[in-house]
């Protein structure tokens, strides 16, 4: 069942709320310029983008540091730093993306936002390992190789989150042929068909 806008919004505060619509208007504005957000879903960015992001936050650990591959409009990596601003302000935030405007626009939104983010315009495949302590990756790629991503550059400790479409199911007995880890897959409040995918102790077989 899918939740109404309102039954997400509990999971922000008054201030968090602000900091998103002023999200909104940074993303609409750049998407008339460059492709953030195709024009069909920009008149349901909060339910498409902006809420289906921020129901990865509880699933999140509020501490160390979150890394978002192919950050691109910046859902989700730019809406969860706006949440952990107020709700978890000792997270640290690094951002990967690989495409020159994107990137500007990301460090634009950084600046004018005030949050605790490192933007890395790179192929998340050419950096070194990161370490972080959680990761997220939306609309990317598919499973298997966010699970290679995400042995790379997580602690053994760390937990992924990854929002899947209808097809996940098939996802996962593909990436199951190749690795090994624990999965919780959880419905998405902004699509009947979708999942978030959570996984920690990533080996591969």
């Amino acid at each position: 069942m899918i939740c109404p806008p309102h039954a997400i919004r509990h999971l922000v505060s008054r201030e968090t709320q602000a900091r998103l619509e002023q999200f909104e208007r940074l993303v609409r504005k750049w998407s008339s310029t460059i492709n953030l957000v195709s024009k069909s879903q920009l008149g349901a960015l909060w339910e498409r983008h902006i809420w289906d992001s921020a129901q990865i936050w509880p699933h999140l650990p509020a501490q160390g540091l979150h890394v978002d591959l192919g950050s691109g409009g910046g859902f989700p990596g730019i809406v969860l730093a706006i949440i952990a601003r107020s709700e978890a302000p000792k997270m640290r935030f690094q951002l990967i993306e690989s495409d020159a405007r994107k990137s500007v626009f990301l460090k634009t939104a950084v600046r004018e936002l005030d949050l605790a983010c490192d933007v890395t315009r790179s192929r998340y495949e050419d950096i070194p390992a990161l370490y972080c302590d959680s990761l997220t990756a939306r609309a990317l790629a598919s499973l298997s190789e966010l699970l290679e991503a995400a042995e790379r550059h997580m602690k053994p400790s760390g937990v992924a989150i990854f929002p899947k479409g209808a097809q996940w199911q098939a996802e996962v007995l593909a990436a199951e042929a190749i690795w090994a880890f624990h999965l919780t897959a959880m419905p998405s409040m902004t699509s009947g068909v979708a999942s978030l995918l959570k996984i920690k102790d990533i080996t591969r077989v």
